[in-house]
C-alpha cells in the first residue's frame, strides 16, 4: 500500500464538514477501511467514493448508521449479482 494513496481521516472530516465520530462508525461498520500509520488513521483513496456516497446518503437523505449499513450490504449484493450475471451472459454466448 502506498503511502501517497492514503488521505488523513482528519482531513477528510475538515475537507467534508464531518465530524469524526462520523467517519468512525463508517469504520466500525466495515463501509470503509481506516489504516494506522504512526498513530494517524488514513483512509486509502480507493474508499473516498464509497465515504462520498455514504456521506451524501447520510446528510442529504437523513438517512442514520443502520440504514447506511442496510444500503450497502444491498449494494454489495447488487454488485455481486451483476458481477455473475455478465459471467453467465460470456458463458452462454460461447454456447450460441
Amino acid at each position: 500500500m502506498k503511502e501517497e494513496d492514503l488521505i488523513p481521516a482528519e482531513e477528510i472530516c475538515v475537507r467534508y464538514q464531518v465530524e469524526r465520530q462520523f467517519v468512525t462508525s463508517l469504520k466500525d461498520s466495515g463501509i470503509i477501511e481506516i489504516v494506522t500509520v504512526q498513530e494517524t488513521e488514513y483512509i486509502h483513496c480507493d474508499h473516498l467514493a464509497q465515504f462520498e456516497k455514504m456521506r451524501r446518503l447520510h446528510e442529504e437523505l437523513e438517512i442514520n448508521m443502520q440504514g447506511l449499513e442496510a444500503i450497502n450490504h444491498l449494494l454489495g449484493k447488487v454488485e455481486h449479482l451483476q458481477s455473475e450475471n455478465l459471467k453467465l451472459k460470456n458463458r452462454l454466448g460461447l454456447y450460441e
